[in-house]
């Protein structure tokens, strides 16, 4: 168990996301269950992808998301090569471009480095973002594009945006450290442990039912996960 929000994972721990192949196995017969989900108001969401991944990483939640009835885009920027001014200036106008076609507040799912992009749109915009989702997003890390920690970054990205945000994380993460991953306690924060690999999030039946249900909160009405039930057998 990491130590602290640096703490790399351990040999085990990268080797364990291997059982993403698992994760796959289990999303057809899970989709029964899924279907089943609490479905919102159809309001639009933005979908971006983790650090070397592009929409194609994001296709099967976007497609389950829209099976709900909600307007859900991809980032149309390819490749996540990490946050160049390209990219920090190209995910902005598809925000903005996303809230003013819709004329209401967008919500933001993001995997990992996408995460972050989210929460600092959110910081950026607040009365423009409904919620940000973050799927195993190490915002408290402080990774520079080269890999390397700033704690002066790390500590500027920690705190939440004022907006609602759910971190959605696995303390068997096998590419980064699951404590970096965590909301501060606050009003509207929360996080939501997952049995779940990195590079799994976007296909695995848990992750995909929490993003559903914390998007089909109503909007201005937000309230943590409702661990009751039996969501106590999964959460």
């Amino acid at each position: 168990m990491p130590k602290s929000a640096g703490d790399e994972p351990g040999l085990l721990s990268r080797l364990g996301e291997l059982r993403v192949v698992l994760e796959l196995g289990a999303m057809l017969p899970s989709l029964p269950a899924l279907m089943r989900a609490p479905r919102g108001d159809g309001h639009a969401v933005l979908v971006l992808p983790g650090m070397l991944a592009s929409d194609g990483s994001t296709l099967v939640l976007r497609r389950y998301l829209q099976a709900l009835g909600y307007q859900v885009h991809p980032w149309k920027l390819g490749t996540n090569w990490g946050p160049s001014q390209e990219i920090r200036s190209g995910v902005r106008q598809r925000f903005r471009e996303l809230a003013d076609r819709y004329q209401r507040r967008v919500s933001i799912v993001g995997w990992s480095l996408g995460g972050i992009y989210a929460r600092e749109i959110a910081r950026e915009a607040p009365a423009l973002v409904r919620q940000v989702i973050t799927l195993a997003s190490p915002f408290a890390a402080g990774y520079r594009s080269d890999g390397s920690i700033d704690a002066a970054l790390a500590e500027r990205l920690r705190p939440a945006p004022p907006v609602p945000c759910t971190a959605i994380y696995s303390k068997t993460d096998g590419i980064v450290p699951w404590a970096a991953c965590l909301e501060e306690k606050g009003p509207q924060t929360e996080n939501i442990e997952v049995q779940a690999t990195h590079i799994g999030m976007g296909v695995n039946p848990l992750v995909l039912w929490a993003v559903a249900d914390r998007l089909a909160q109503p909007e201005g009405d937000w309230r943590p996960f409702d661990r009751s039930g039996f969501h106590a057998i999964f959460y």
